[in-house]
């Protein structure tokens, strides 16, 4: 059972910056509700109040609402028109599609003075012969009835037989009484069959909801009941199957299990990255209207991570950085992020020297080498030398040639 709560109350009032006590217009349809409650006593400066398309089967606690102008009870499962006497200001009354079978119940609006509009479009009263001329005779306050406006003739015509219209329509309603109450019956008896033949079956079985929408039913409050039921039921499943995946996603592995990060780009985002002897640089392409604070930036010394609206791009690095080193820019042009990390180790950069150089070594003899000098030791075969910007062979070389002097 739904029920209606401050805290609902709360959460259909934005418009007016969540205070109830001042409220004037209170929507609280498709709610499931199955009684009216607590309306009267939070919110007595309602002029509109829309329960439509909730489970409500009767009109209550609602004399406290002396500002009330528009009432719409819509598609429930009220039976009879009562306890609305105190409602002073009231001036339209919406009571399509529900079960008002007891047409001698709105005389009960006599005294709504202000009543201008009725709507009672969908009842099984609005089957009785002389219906129309019944409520326009007995409410002579109303202008439209059913959205149809009255006129003075339409009036005169139905005050000539009043007396005898309502003895026919109280007939009629002992018949439709006696109807509702088999009815009733019926539909309980009904309703215990098929719960008995699926009581064995889970609640998420789908058998047991096709069996219940396949089937044939009255239309009547007990079924209506019963189908709000069913959807609920159907709806509480469906939104468990969507939050199952995202489930799924939640459990997300961003480690191995030696502790290795993975790297992973699941907002799917173009971006470039950088090994630079002293830093990594990550250039992100992030959506140029992004807020953000919708970005969380982390910088690890293994890896580096970027949440865009919950969902992680992550970079597993190869050397370890310097993270309270590391810098986050945002271009305010594009909207790219570039992430700046220095590395814990820079690579080192051997440049050529000159001059000497002395290499040791432990049980070496040290030795002091200049570059310009020739080391001459051992032999050298001339034969195997070839000029190094031709990329032809070596002509090969006469025993009557000239060889060199080198020592």
């Amino acid at each position: 059972m739904v029920r209606i709560t401050e805290q609902l109350i709360r959460k259909k009032s934005e418009h007016n910056e969540l205070i109830i006590g001042t409220l004037e217009e209170l929507s609280l349809h498709q709610e499931d509700i199955e009684r009216i409650e607590h309306i009267g006593h939070w919110c007595r400066d309602l002029k509109i109040l829309l329960l439509q398309s909730n489970l409500i089967p009767k009109l209550e606690n609602l004399n406290r609402l002396k500002k009330l102008e528009y009432l719409n009870v819509a598609i429930n499962n009220i039976e009879r028109i009562e306890n609305l006497e105190a409602l002073e200001a009231l001036r339209k009354l919406d009571l399509t599609l529900n079960f008002i079978g007891e047409l001698t119940s709105v005389e009960s609006l006599q005294g709504n003075y202000c009543l201008r509009e009725l709507f009672l479009t969908g009842n099984p009263c609005t089957d009785f012969p002389g219906y129309r001329e019944y409520v326009i005779t007995a409410l002579p306050q109303l202008e439209q009835l059913d959205g149809q406006e009255i006129t003075r003739s339409d009036r005169l015509r139905a005050g000539r037989n009043f007396s005898s219209l309502r003895e026919q329509i109280v007939q009629h309603e002992a018949l439709y009484k006696i109807e509702r109450d088999e009815q009733r019956v019926r539909v309980q008896q009904t309703i215990a069959e098929q719960e008995e033949s699926v009581r064995d079956l889970p609640d998420d079985d789908e058998r047991k909801t096709n069996e219940f929408w396949q089937q044939k039913s009255e239309h009547c409050p007990e079924t209506r009941i019963q189908m709000a039921k069913f959807s609920r039921r159907g709806k509480q499943h469906a939104a468990r199957d969507v939050d199952q995946p995202d489930e799924q996603k939640r459990k997300r592995r961003l480690f191995a299990e030696c502790g290795r990060p993975y790297s992973l780009n699941e907002p799917r985002l173009s971006f470039e990255f950088r090994d630079e002897p002293d830093r990594f640089e990550l250039d992100l392409h992030l959506y140029k209207y992004l807020d953000t604070s919708l970005v969380d930036v982390d910088a690890q010394p293994n890896y580096v991570r970027v949440t865009v609206k919950g969902k992680v791009f992550q970079l597993a690095l190869k050397h370890d950085i310097q993270t309270d080193r590391s810098t986050c820019q945002r271009s305010q042009t594009t909207g790219h992020m570039l992430v700046t990390m220095p590395k814990l180790h820079p690579e080192r950069i051997i440049k050529p020297t000159t001059g000497k150089q002395t290499v040791s070594a432990p049980g070496v003899k040290t030795v002091s080498r200049s570059r310009n000098d020739t080391d001459l030791t051992g032999t050298v075969n001339i034969r195997n030398i070839c000029n190094s910007t031709s990329n032809t062979k070596p002509s090969p070389i006469n025993e009557e040639d000239e060889v060199p002097d080198l020592i």
